[in-house]
């Protein structure tokens, strides 16, 4: 186990998040502070940053493209088959949560007059003033069905970031552990990681441990799944596109969500990061294990053949 290098990435990533979102706690105005929307995207890169000191300083491997999956894409077929997996599970995942929470009673899903969008459009005319501009709920449906993919490759971008050192990075230099718990540590270091926007109430609207571990919970499962795939394909990207796939999908899927479901903070344990999206991961997981997916992958090859500097 490359020990040092881990502790050397796992305290830049941290370090790095922290201070990047430290003008949201000093400022005293959290999630609200007008550069959030900045700040944000700029944290999900300091898992880059951790990546490009070790594998540059600290552990460096014989082809650094190849260790962190970024090259070769070959077999071809195989990485885009992944990659097109990834992005129709993790897309349709959202919304099939919404379905079993709704099932479940934790999140009311409106189908029909789809008034959660309706609330949003009467929101934004009341902001504007003046004449209401007629907008159809439906119309609004669709076309955010149809902007899916391209929000997903935008989304994807600053999922690179993050990606290339959780999966691309830290996965494989945990592999020595055995498949199954490098895909549990690295989730859970990827779900501790979001400490300084989840305490915030960023997601579980809560400031507190719960909501923290709940992040954690969140990210073990969805970090097998998508860990499963970095492996099973030796390439990083599907797992880029699998994060810019949630990123995109778990917000967008609120199209369907009943007004009053929205207006709700509690909603979102019915949604993809509570309890429904937990069951249909654990589930995923559960078919992978019972079908021996879990343990197919390529071997590490130039992976774990490095060398120290």
């Amino acid at each position: 186990m490359p020990w040092l290098a881990v502790g050397v990435f796992v305290a830049i990533a941290f370090v790095g998040a922290w201070l990047v979102a430290m003008p949201l706690w000093i400022s005293g105005e959290g999630l609200a502070h007008p550069l959030f929307g900045l700040l944000a995207p700029a944290m999900m890169f300091t898992p880059a940053l951790a990546t490009l000191v070790v594998v540059l300083w600290v552990r460096r491997p014989a082809s650094i493209p190849r260790s962190l999956g970024l090259s070769p894409i070959r077999p071809a077929g195989r990485t885009w088959l992944f990659i097109a997996l990834a992005f129709v599970f993790f897309t349709a995942l959202p919304f099939l949560a919404m379905l079993l929470g709704h099932a479940l009673g934790l999140i009311r899903v409106d189908l029909v007059d789809l008034s959660g969008v309706q609330a949003v459009i009467d929101a934004l005319n009341e902001t504007a003033g003046g004449e209401a501009v007629p907008i159809d709920a439906s119309v609004v449906v669709v076309m955010t069905l149809i902007s899916l993919p391209f929000l997903t490759a935008l989304n994807s971008v600053a999922a690179f970031g993050e990606e290339i050192g959780w999966r691309g990075w830290l996965l494989p230099a945990l592999r020595p552990l055995g498949t199954v718990w490098a895909l549990v540590a690295s989730g859970a270091i990827w779900g501790l990681w979001h400490a300084p926007l989840i305490l915030l109430g960023y997601n579980y609207q809560r400031t507190d441990l719960l909501g923290l571990l709940a992040m954690v919970a969140f990210c073990v499962l969805t970090g097998v799944v998508i860990g499963w795939m970095r492996l099973r394909s030796a390439s990083v990207w599907p797992a880029v596109i699998a994060h810019g796939a949630i990123n995109t999908a778990t917000t967008q899927f609120l199209i369907f969500a009943d007004a009053d479901s929205l207006a709700d903070d509690q909603g979102i344990w019915g949604s993809l990061l509570g309890w429904p999206g937990w069951i249909l991961l654990a589930a995923t997981i559960l078919v992978l294990v019972i079908t021996r997916q879990l343990w197919k992958q390529p071997e590490p090859g130039l992976t774990l053949a490095e060398s120290r500097v």
